[in-house]
């Protein structure tokens, strides 16, 4: 089984990005399953309904949320949808789906989105101790286990990393924009990478504007963030899974 997760989707460059590329990537590389995390994707902040349409229409079988799950009103129009999930350390009297368990090739594949705690705004449960949590509600109901830890922190993510090696198939960091190199299969066989990058304008300051983030840093003065308009590119990684005893055996990095 082979499994795609595509970076922040930021904005409608990024939609139009996953609209152009995924067919393609789901053919010339067989892809079985595709989660995609879409909470930049209204305007840089949020998700709406035509856009989870959008993205579900296309061929994206899970949407993953973060800081910005409530950054558009819209949301609560499909806060309920099987497809999306917000994070699942976010308060228990919020509404939404904190994890999933889905059907494809005759395995059960649940996905679990997770929100750090190191430098985010957001008031939001401890992390490991709620992941530790879902995956013992799920034990024997899933044949695979992929987690989207959406935080800022490295070391807070690496340290999910290992936390959960051996017991989840995957744990992947979203939230940053910027893929890192550290792609790899930990001791447990679980694999790991720190961030997979964002699906969005290729010339900007992490899917933002240049100018307008440049003069924040420069004058101190608080200035309004706008999408950037440029070339897109496309990040995200693909995950190999043996078919017979659910094992991870491979994990690449995509940047197109």
């Amino acid at each position: 089984m082979r499994i795609l997760c595509i970076g922040d989707i930021v904005g409608e460059i990024g939609v139009l990005k996953v609209k152009q590329e995924l067919n393609n990537i789901i053919e010339h590389e067989k892809i079985d399953f595709v989660i995609a995390n879409a909470e930049n994707s209204a305007d840089g902040m949020g998700i709406t309904e035509k856009i989870y349409k959008q993205l579900i229409d296309i061929g994206v079988n899970v949407i993953t949320m973060g800081n910005h799950t409530w950054g558009k009103k819209d949301i609560f129009k499909i806060i309920n949808s099987r497809n999306l999930l917000i994070p699942a350390n976010y308060s228990k009297n919020v509404p939404g789906n904190r994890y999933g368990i889905y059907k494809c090739k005759d395995k059960k594949i649940c996905v679990i989105n997770l929100i750090g705690r190191v430098d985010i705004n957001v008031l939001s449960d401890n992390p490991f101790t709620k992941v530790e949590e879902i995956i013992k509600q799920i034990n024997n109901l899933a044949d695979i286990i992929i987690i989207d830890f959406h935080a800022e922190a490295t070391a807070e993510k690496i340290a999910m990393g290992y936390f959960l090696d051996g017991k989840v198939n995957l744990v992947y960091g979203t939230h940053t924009h910027v893929q890192t190199a550290d792609e790899k299969i930990l001791n447990n066989g679980t694999a790991y990478i720190t961030d997979i990058g964002m699906t969005g304008p290729a010339n900007s300051v992490i899917g933002m504007d240049k100018d307008a983030s440049i003069k924040r840093f420069v004058t101190s003065l608080p200035e309004r963030y706008k999408v950037a308009n440029s070339e897109a590119m496309f990040n995200g990684c693909i995950l190999d899974i043996n078919d017979e005893d659910c094992r991870t055996t491979k994990i690449n990095r995509i940047n197109l």
